[in-house]
C-alpha cells in the first residue's frame, strides 16, 4: 500500500477530508522549498504536490507560471526537485509527496531512471499533465511496482470514455479540475461539482481530490463538503508571490492553517 493511500484510510477512519497542497519547487528561491514543504505539514497538509519547473506549463494560469519563470531563474530541474524530496524525507517519512508537472523532464530522465529516482528520493506518485491515459499504462505499471501512484486529472468536460480509462489505470487518487480553464481561474460552482463527482464515482474508486478555483476557507469548505480532498496550489502561490522572501513561511502556514480549520469543519 502507498503512502497515499495510506493516507486516505487514516483520514478515513477519523471521518476528516484530505488537504492537499502545491507549490513549485525553487520557488521563491531554492532554499525555501524544504521549510515550505514542512511549514505546509505543520499547518494541517495531508499530502504534498510539488511542481517540477518547467519552461511551457500549458495548463497553468500566470500564478504558476510565473512561479516557473522564478525557480527557472535558479536552473531548478528534476534533479534538485528530487534531492528537495530526499532531505524533506530527513524529518517526514509519513506525509506523502507527489511530483507533479509535464512529460518533457521525465522523458529527458528517461522513464525507468526517473521511477527508480524518483522512488528512492521517496516520493510517492506522480501528476504528468500530459499524459493520456492511453499512452500511460506502462508507466502506470513501472510507478506500482515501486508502490507509488500515478494520478490523473479529470475535468468538467472528461467524457464517460476518459474516466473508464483513467479507472483503469490511476491509483492513489483522482484530481478533479473544477473549472474549465487554467489553474487560478473562476469561481467554483460546488453544486456543479457535487454532479460531476456524483457521475466519476460511477467508475473511479478512488478518492476524488478537487481543485482549481478554491481561495479561501469558505470554498474549501464548501468544497470539502461534496469531495475527499480539496486541493490548493494558485493561493498558496500567491502568498508566495506578495510576501517578503524571509516572511514566506509564516505567511504560507498561517493562510492554510485557516483552510485546515475550515476543512475540519466538515465530517467525512
Amino acid at each position: 500500500m502507498s503512502r497515499i493511500q495510506t493516507t486516505f484510510s487514516r483520514l478515513g477512519s477519523q471521518h476528516r477530508k484530505a488537504l492537499i497542497t502545491f507549490i513549485t519547487a525553487g520557488d521563491p528561491a531554492p532554499e525555501l522549498t524544504v521549510p515550505l514543504m514542512h511549514a505546509m505539514v505543520e499547518s494541517g497538509a495531508d499530502i504534498l504536490e510539488l511542481g517540477v519547473p518547467f519552461s511551457d506549463p500549458m495548463a497553468e494560469g500566470p500564478v504558476i507560471q510565473r512561479a516557473n519563470e522564478r525557480a527557472l531563474k535558479f536552473n531548478v530541474g528534476m534533479h534538485d526537485v528530487l534531492e528537495y524530496v530526499r532531505a524533506f524525507r530527513k524529518q517526514d517519512a509519513q506525509t506523502p509527496v507527489v511530483l507533479m508537472g509535464y512529460a518533457n523532464p521525465i522523458e529527458r530522465m528517461g522513464i525507468d531512471r526517473f521511477v527508480a529516482e524518483a522512488h528512492a528520493a521517496g516520493a510517492d506518485g506522480a501528476i504528468v499533465v500530459d499524459y493520456p491515459p492511453e499512452e500511460a499504462e506502462g508507466f502506470a505499471q513501472k510507478l506500482k511496482a515501486h508502490d507509488m501512484d500515478l494520478i490523473f486529472l479529470l475535468a468538467p468536460t472528461s467524457s464517460e470514455q476518459r474516466i473508464r480509462q483513467v479507472a483503469q489505470i490511476s491509483s492513489g487518487f483522482s484530481y478533479y479540475v473544477s473549472l474549465r480553464g487554467v489553474t487560478g481561474a473562476g469561481h467554483i460552482d460546488t453544486g456543479e461539482v457535487s454532479e460531476r463527482l456524483a457521475k466519476i464515482r460511477q467508475h473511479v474508486n478512488l478518492p476524488i481530490g478537487v481543485g482549481f478555483g478554491i481561495r479561501d476557507p469558505e470554498t474549501a469548505k464548501a468544497v470539502a463538503s461534496v469531495s475527499d480532498a480539496v486541493v490548493i496550489g494558485s493561493r498558496i502561490i500567491q502568498e508566495i508571490e506578495n510576501t517578503p522572501k524571509e516572511e514566506v513561511v509564516q505567511a504560507v502556514q498561517t493562510f492554510l492553517s485557516g483552510i485546515r480549520k475550515a476543512i475540519d469543519e466538515v465530517k467525512a
